[in-house]
């Protein structure tokens, strides 16, 4: 998995770690689980999709 690979809310997350949304403004984080889904993006937020920022752990 590659930190610039972009996730959709609603898909299956591939690496527990912190996402940030694409809008480009870095406010908006989430803490994922591997294998959870995705959560929306935060309400105003004009972003669509989510991408790694920091691993949770090293596999």
């Amino acid at each position: 998995m590659e930190k610039n690979e972009r996730y959709r809310p609603g898909e299956t997350v591939p690496a527990s770690g912190i996402y940030e949304c694409d809008c480009g403004q870095e406010h908006h984080w989430s803490t994922d689980v591997r294998g959870h889904t995705f959560p929306p993006l935060p309400a105003g937020c004009p972003g669509s999709t989510w991408g790694l920022r920091t691993r949770a752990h090293q596999e």
